[in-house]
């Protein structure tokens, strides 16, 4: 059996999922896809049973997860699922259509629709993020109008694809929000992230706090659903915590959990080797 592992800058995440995979013998072909050069007439990589993408950066994960998939070969995550997780727009936009309950969320594309958007729809107050990207970056509490019109100018010298104004309420009832992790549309792990300081965002690669969830049956049912929409792969899952409920906020396709692991003790690189392996096996 041979796994090849795709990525970009080796976390502690992608050490641990090699480390899984090594001491469950499994040969294992690593590939910085900053070093390849993909032939697209003449397949020039062997890939092995099954690969696993893990490379950070979308536009390098989406269009290598293409060349492994279009060259007959398997990848995890797919090419679809790697679209639709990679872009917020198209992760709301699927989710709704499944029934999946997401915040309130609109998507202008000039700054006069957006700002009128942002009195009429969010009363003055909302979160607007780029459609792609990760870690909390480039993402805005807006608190005011006047923050809006300066964002919303600051975006016309921008790359086209942030002018895109992806807007949502902003959900805080209880000062956190969920991570949920998925593997194979199995619920493993969970955990409560709580933001750290004056930032308003909760993610821990900026420092928020991460505490051991429960998973109840509400949380894994959703889970499910997400899964379901999405296709059989790894995810985290984020969601938001209201008094009306919940509300899934993100999915993420390249999910890390250095933090969850030492927090909840479940051994997420395990769960992920073991899938990689009953996957290479069919």
């Amino acid at each position: 059996m041979k796994i090849s592992m795709l990525f970009d800058i080796m976390r502690w995440e992608e050490r641990a999922i090699l480390k899984a995979l090594q001491d469950k013998n499994v040969e294992v072909q690593l590939y910085n896809v900053k070093e390849m050069n993909l032939d697209l007439q003449d397949p020039n990589y062997d890939f092995g049973d099954i690969s696993l993408q893990r490379s950070t950066g979308y536009y390098r994960n989406l269009h290598s997860t293409a060349y492994v998939e279009f060259t007959g070969n398997r990848i995890i995550n797919d090419f679809n699922s790697t679209i639709v997780t990679g872009n917020k727009m198209f992760t709301s936009l699927l989710l709704s259509q499944k029934g999946i309950r997401i915040p309130k969320t609109f998507v202008s594309f000039s700054n006069e629709k957006f700002l009128k958007s942002f009195k009429e729809d969010f009363n003055g107050r909302a979160v607007t993020k780029p459609v792609t990207g990760s870690w909390g970056r480039m993402i805005s509490l807006l608190n005011d109008y006047y923050a809006a019109m300066d964002v919303s100018e600051y975006k016309d010298y921008m790359y086209p694809l942030y002018q895109i104004n992806y807007t949502q309420e902003y959900v805080n009832d209880f000062g956190r929000d969920l991570r949920v992790f998925i593997v194979n549309d199995q619920v493993i792990a969970g955990i409560y992230r709580y933001k750290s300081g004056e930032d308003w965002r909760t993610n821990t690669a900026l420092g928020g706090r991460a505490e051991p969830l429960k998973i109840t049956g509400e949380v894994e049912e959703i889970a499910q659903k997400v899964s379901a929409a999405l296709g059989p792969g790894i995810y985290g899952m984020d969601i938001l915590e209201s008094k009306d409920g919940y509300f899934v906020n993100e999915v993420n396709g390249n999910t890390e959990f250095k933090n969850t692991v030492p927090v909840t003790g479940i051994n997420i690189p395990d769960y992920i080797a073991d899938y990689l392996i009953s996957e290479a096996r069919k």
